[in-house]
């Protein structure tokens, strides 16, 4: 069975686009938080404010794990940049799940296995 043909081949792609896109709006969101404390953006201001309440729910979980840097009232937020390496890293691992479930043919297996023993 030809695996291009497979009928798990296009959901499996369509999770794939929605992890992505999932993923871009994200690291979008949180890349608008580190450049708005870089600048040192008026955390009153509707943008901003929206901003940090929308990104704090994805940056909570590393908030402690570096001290912030601040620096004539703007702030070096790592723990910002380590939430979007780490969300990253768990959507390329969602993906590799993801395509656990794709069909292979035999032979394309035997290929497969013959690589990973290099």
């Amino acid at each position: 069975m030809d695996s291009t043909n497979s009928p798990s081949t296009k959901p499996l792609y369509r999770g794939t686009q929605i992890v992505w896109y999932v993923l871009g709006v994200v690291e979008v969101l949180l890349a608008f938080r580190f450049v708005l404390k870089f600048l040192g953006a008026n955390a009153g201001a509707g943008f901003s404010s929206l901003i940090y309440q929308i990104t704090h729910i994805f940056a909570t979980p590393f908030l402690n794990v570096f001290r912030i840097t601040n620096v004539s009232g703007s702030i070096f937020e790592w723990t910002t940049l380590l939430a979007m390496v780490v969300y990253w890293m768990l959507a390329i691992g969602i993906i590799k799940i993801f395509l656990i479930g794709k069909t292979v043919s035999t032979p394309e297996a035997a290929v497969k296995l013959n690589d990973q023993e290099k």
